[in-house]
């Protein structure tokens, strides 16, 4: 029961951000249509990117390994009174911190423009800075939206809480439409950043019913007596420190894109929103739904261990069903992919193959960054927090000294364009994430036991994806020069098609899964 009832609930997460994601993806179609791949189009990339530290340091990530073990651990014992003392105390402390960073963030948006997009002057700062400084307040309002998210999450509410961002991506498309109509791209960016804190807004506002219908002792206090406040707190801080480590690698990369020229810190960021699709998509879903249940394991120490040993295989196994195929695609028909969600007004074609480029650096970490969230989840579920911070840090150091040395070296030895160093800038990330990885693997090894593949599973699905890489090529040649659409509709569903067909001939188990799920929803 308990496998079954992950399942549904990684079913729900998935498609909360399935949803999410793809109006996320039309967001930024809308984007591309109207800026491309300009001084305004950077301009907003780096503009969303400098406040989302607020939204990263102190929301989903810090409260999913902070807050959301002891809040479920209370549920599951039937302590709903003392879970909601918590809850209410973590939301007043959240609320006082974020919105002393927001003020400071406004404050010192120029300065904050100046260390993380260094490579922009004159007027492309000016306006970096002036969107800053629009957009820190929604940020604040995103961080509460995840605390939302954390309760909604621990009462296995999983399915709203993921595809509560659609309300925020709404507001901004439909803001775009508005202000792209004949207006200069400097002006349509400022009008976008505004429709991004109504969003944020809206995206708290669509959560705060239901949570507050479930936590119906909530009050809000500093609680600090309460021993699970005491624990939350305890684990926030070295979480906390993991994820700004994971932040710094994130404007690392930003301070290098915009070294690189003109449109190379709008593609870095195009290309994201793709590689995270799959990383959020199944990376997530899986993760989101396992820490809950990982949390609540009971019995003895030794029993406790083994179960999430195997709860962790199970998982595993299903990320990597869903994940290679993804990172395959990146690699080789990547062009297809970002056709088909960017090619459209100022997007080029030229665009799209060079968003391949870096889409493709990116995808050399994809598998591991996806397995990291739920080793880190397993971590998380012990109680420790520290571990995944130190391998955060380690992962951090590798991607700025090869990041730097890669993204701004190898251009000049290979003669090439200085903005095509964003992709060995990806490809670098890519292989810090295994080195992270296989640490995180290690201690969960040295604290309960190695999670471990069944044998030649890998092996099974990356042949089953370089074959639908095959047959997607062979379609992508059948058809010339059919519309960036049509091709990745035709191309995707030949890729599609063959590695489903493989991966059941090769008898990989979640492939007869998902067949036998699909005949029953038929």
């Amino acid at each position: 029961m308990a496998a079954r009832s992950t399942g549904r609930a990684a079913a729900l997460v998935g498609a909360g951000i399935f949803l999410s994601r793809i109006a996320g993806l039309v967001r930024q179609r809308v984007l591309a249509h109207y800026l491309g791949l300009s001084d305004a189009a950077d301009a907003l990339s780096a503009a969303f990117r400098i406040p989302n530290l607020l939204q990263n340091l102190f929301g989903e990530g810090v409260l999913s390994a902070s807050f959301i073990p002891v809040y479920a651990r209370l549920l599951g014992e039937g302590k709903e009174d003392e879970a909601d003392c918590v809850a209410g105390a973590i939301a007043t402390l959240l609320g006082l911190a974020v919105a002393a960073v927001v003020a400071l963030g406004v404050v010192a948006a120029g300065p904050l423009v100046t260390v993380l997009a260094p490579g922009f002057t004159g007027e492309k700062r000016v306006l970096t800075v002036a969107l800053v400084r629009i957009l820190f307040p929604g940020a604040g309002l995103l961080v509460l939206s995840a605390w939302c998210l954390g309760i909604l999450n621990s009462h296995r509410r999983f399915f709203l809480s993921y595809a509560a961002p659609v309300a925020w991506n709404v507001v901004i498309i439909g803001t775009a439409l508005v202000a792209g109509r004949g207006r200069a791209a400097e002006t349509v960016v400022v009008w976008v950043a505004w429709g991004a804190v109504a969003g944020a807004l809206a995206q708290l506002l669509v959560q705060l019913p239901t949570v507050l219908a479930l936590a119906r002792g909530l009050r809000l206090s500093f609680g600090q007596g309460h021993p699970g406040v005491r624990m939350a707190i305890h684990n926030f801080w070295p979480a906390l420190a993991g994820r700004g480590a994971n932040q710094i690698s994130a404007y690392v990369d930003g301070v290098i894109a915009s070294l690189l020229g003109t449109g190379a810190a709008a593609a870095v960021a195009n290309a994201q929103l793709l590689y995270t699709l799959p990383v959020s998509l199944f990376g997530m879903s899986v993760s989101a739904a396992e820490l809950p249940e990982l949390s609540a394991v009971g019995g003895d120490d030794a029993a406790r261990r083994a179960a999430i040993v195997r709860r962790i295989e199970a998982a595993q196994q299903r990320l990597a069903f869903f994940v290679v195929p993804c990172a395959a695609a990146f690699v080789t028909i990547g062009h297809v992919v970002a056709g088909a969600v960017f090619q459209t007004g100022r997007f080029s074609a030229d665009d799209s193959r060079y968003v391949w480029a870096i889409l493709a650096g990116s995808a050399v970490g994809l598998l591991a960054a996806t397995l990291s969230r739920l080793t880190s989840s397993a971590l998380y579920a012990t109680g420790d927090t520290r571990t995944p911070m130190r391998y955060a840090l380690v992962r951090v150091g590798l991607t700025t000294v090869l990041g730097f040395a890669v993204a701004l070296g190898a251009p000049r030895l290979l003669g090439v364009e200085a903005r095509w160093g964003a992709a060995g800038l990806t490809a670098t990330a890519g292989f810090a994430a295994w080195v992270e990885f296989a640490l995180l693997r290690r201690a969960v090894g040295r604290r309960l036991g190695t999670p471990r593949f069944a044998a030649g599973a890998l092996i099974r699905l990356w042949s089953a994806a370089l074959a639908a890489s095959a047959a997607g090529w062979g379609v992508l040649l059948l058809l010339g020069s059919a519309g960036p659409l049509v091709t990745a509709a035709a191309v995707l569903s030949a890729f599609a098609a063959v590695y489903g067909a493989a991966t059941l001939a090769v008898g990989v188990p979640e492939a007869r899964a998902l067949l036998e799920r699909l005949r029953r929803d038929a």
